[in-house]
């Protein structure tokens, strides 16, 4: 089968819950420790064949594009200070991947508008993974990388599920499972946007990962409007469930939504705790706190 070579990071949007840091600091540039959460992003879709990234921005972003780009003061005068190690890091961001930026155009908003803007640099044989950078999985296989076995076992469409709390199911698109393929792997019927405990079909949430067989895109370019207006990609997946097949993939690893503050801080501690230059230390420091 046909391997994705090809990922969109949509990145448009306003961050205004990080307001007022986000009116000159991109959510997508928030830090996770030492680098930005678009990165980790980046680093785990390249671990899964991705060559080309089409990150989706608009105005007032052009700091994410520097980011992925060479900064040859920078690397000169970390050589020259006899920093090569860091150097040779920061040349790596930019070689990762072939990085491709364009603005969100148009007057139309929701989800399914960056991968509409990007579709023209897709290739229409070829399944291709969609991205928001609120959200990423701390795991020890990049989940692309799962989200791909998913894939080449059954052909079609998938998605990124993690398991929740039914009395949190008024907070996210809820997985409407049909069958079972395996412990990890569900055929879906669709989704089921913030249904509530009482009518949840399900314990697994949708969350912002993807990788789309290009039979969507059709249903996208329809332009069919959803809640307010706007144009879901939640809702083309519905679509094309009904019309094909879309399959749900359990990730193995840690979930973690960088757009609330709370769950912001959670990933920053979550992370100390599990990175080797600071773990013990950090957790010296929370036991001390929490006395």
């Amino acid at each position: 089968m046909k391997q994705p070579t090809k990922a969109i990071i949509c990145a448009a949007g306003l961050g205004t819950r990080f307001l007022p840091q986000t009116k000159s600091i991109p959510k997508e540039m928030l830090p996770i420790i030492d680098k930005p959460v678009i990165q980790l992003i980046v680093e785990k879709v390249v671990a899964a064949g991705v060559t080309d990234i089409i990150i989706v921005t608009r105005e007032g972003k052009t700091v994410i594009e520097d980011h992925f780009d060479h900064n040859r003061a920078l690397e000169n005068t970390l050589i020259k200070d006899g920093k090569n190690a860091l150097a040779d890091q920061i040349k790596a961001v930019a070689d990762m991947a072939n990085f491709i930026f364009i603005r969100q155009k148009g007057d139309l908003y929701g989800s399914a508008i960056p991968v509409l803007n990007a579709m023209n640099l897709l290739e229409k044989d070829e399944p291709f993974f969609v991205f928001f950078p609120d959200d990423y999985f701390r795991s020890d296989i990049a989940w692309p990388i799962q989200l791909k076995e998913a894939y080449n076992q059954t052909g079609k469409s998938v998605i990124s599920l993690v398991k929740v709390d039914k009395k949190d199911a008024d907070k996210y698109g809820m997985a409407v499972i049909e069958s079972e393929v395996d412990e990890k792997t569900f055929k879906l019927g669709g989704l089921l946007e913030k249904p509530g405990e009482a009518n949840a079909p399900s314990e697994y949430a949708s969350v912002g990962s993807y990788l789309l067989m290009p039979e969507i895109l059709p249903i996208i370019e329809q332009k069919i409007p959803g809640k307010n207006g706007e144009i879901f990609l939640a809702d083309a997946i519905n679509l094309l469930a009904h019309s094909d097949q879309v399959y749900g993939r359990s990730i193995d690893g840690v979930w973690h939504d960088t757009g609330d503050k709370l769950k912001y801080i959670e990933t920053l501690v979550d992370e100390a705790l599990h990175d080797s230059r600071f773990a013990e230390s950090f957790e010296v420091y929370l036991r001390n706190i929490l006395k």
